[in-house]
């Protein structure tokens, strides 16, 4: 498939299976016919290449609003205006949303937000009054799209390409870290903060860094975030 239409192609599950669809003309289809052998085909709406854009919706979150541009934000909330393009979401994911509920309680300090994606978590903390912000992603789209946002959103945030396993990390009062379970436990021993609000993990996994006590969690739709304390 990556072959034959590099521009991209969709998969959906169904009841276990994997279905495979390409968005092509008749030349398109002639070649996965004869790649494949014979397949379903169907007309698609107009309009089609727009359509990613409905499964992101704003939520709130606090006083938070998080969503697209082509959304309107409600008047009365602190607007994170997130575009996601197409390898990104606005905030709206449980893993997000639970690392914003932990960081409208921290004291506002410095922050570093360690695999920033499109900017969320480091863009909400610039408008909830949270400096200096740091920013680091080793993904080079992540770095542009973070600038972009932050732009896009009127606050300073100091994006850098960076890797978290390898290099050096800035220094921060607070880091969060929205990746997997063993990306915090081997992140989190490399970092200078003092407190780490960390998500990204199932509600089942239960990561536990050297040096750092859980003294907060929070759960949702299966996901789990945590706030930790250095210990030493």
């Amino acid at each position: 498939m990556l072959e034959l239409f590099p521009e991209g192609f969709e998969e959906v599950e169904h009841d276990g299976d994997l279905e495979l669809a390409a968005y092509t003309d008749a030349g398109g289809e002639e070649r996965f016919w004869h790649a494949f052998g014979p397949g379903a085909a169907a007309d698609v709406e107009e309009g089609w290449e727009q359509a990613w854009k409905r499964f992101h919706r704003p939520v709130r979150v606090g006083p938070l609003w998080l969503g697209p541009p082509w959304e309107t934000p409600r008047p009365e909330t602190v607007a994170v205006v997130i575009d996601p393009g197409r390898a990104f979401g606005t905030g709206a994911h449980a893993t997000t949303r639970l690392c914003l509920e932990l960081l409208l309680e921290r004291e506002r300090t410095s922050v570093v937000d360690v695999g920033c994606g499109s900017g969320v978590l480091a863009i909400a903390a610039a408008k909830l009054g949270f400096e200096p912000i740091r920013a680091v992603d080793l993904d080079p789209d992540a770095v542009e799209a973070t600038s972009r946002n932050a732009l896009a959103n009127d606050v300073i945030v100091d994006v850098s390409r960076l890797d978290a396993f390898e290099e050096q990390l800035p220094e921060a009062a607070l880091a969060l870290l929205n990746v997997t379970g063993e990306a915090v436990e081997r992140i989190a021993g490399r970092l200078s903060s003092g407190e780490l609000v960390a998500s990204g993990y199932l509600a089942a996994e239960h990561p536990s860094p050297a040096g750092w006590a859980r003294r907060d969690r929070r759960e949702a739709e299966g996901w789990a975030a945590d706030l930790y304390r250095r210990t030493k």
